[in-house]
């Protein structure tokens, strides 16, 4: 027994520095993101391209957003989080643009979209990561810039996860996922 208990010490000891000493680079950390960043742009366009143009305006209920406005909410998004970690500018202003009768056309959506996610990507090229620890102030949460990025990612995701829903209630088929 007291050589089990020895045995299971000096491995966990072992794991311990094992796993410190294989920490990730910065770089890899940034090729990952923005590799998942650039997959993310081509499927949210997939989605896009799938919705037919006059079907931009579909609900699936009253209550909720329109196709369009979700695109619209996400571009938005992926542009208000990674100016606060980035730094990148604004490139949206302070209209809210789900709100904009101008920006539900297809057009516009797919440019809000795909200027979005090169807003991200750009950044992330950009971006110092050895700041991915830093804490800032992200309106009422403090959080570090790398828990801000994958909040990114996970929020738009979500959205563009939501809009399957329209698509298969407007009468057709999702896009293929693109895990890889």
């Amino acid at each position: 027994m007291k050589k089990n208990i020895i045995t299971i010490g000096i491995t966990t000891v072992g794991l311990s520095f094992g796993l410190s000493a294989q920490s990730l680079s910065d770089e890899v950390i940034r090729s990952q993101f923005i590799k998942d960043w650039e997959r993310a742009k081509i499927y949210t366009i997939d989605y896009l391209n799938t919705m037919p143009a006059n079907k931009y305006s579909f609900k699936a209920t009253d209550s909720i957003r329109s196709f369009a406005a979700q695109m619209l909410h996400l571009a938005q998004s992926n542009v208000n989080i990674i100016r606060f970690v980035t730094s990148e500018p604004n490139i949206i202003g302070d209209r809210i643009l789900e709100d904009s009768k101008t920006a539900q056309t297809k057009d516009s959506v797919m440019y809000y979209i795909v200027a979005s996610y090169d807003l991200v990507i750009n950044g992330l090229r950009k971006m110092n990561l050895s700041t991915l620890n830093e804490k800032i102030q992200f309106y009422n949460w403090e959080e570090t810039r790398y828990a801000l990025l994958l909040k990114a990612f996970e929020h738009q995701t979500h959205h563009r996860g939501q809009t399957t829903i329209y698509i298969r209630l407007a009468g057709f088929h999702p896009p293929q996922e693109r895990l890889f």
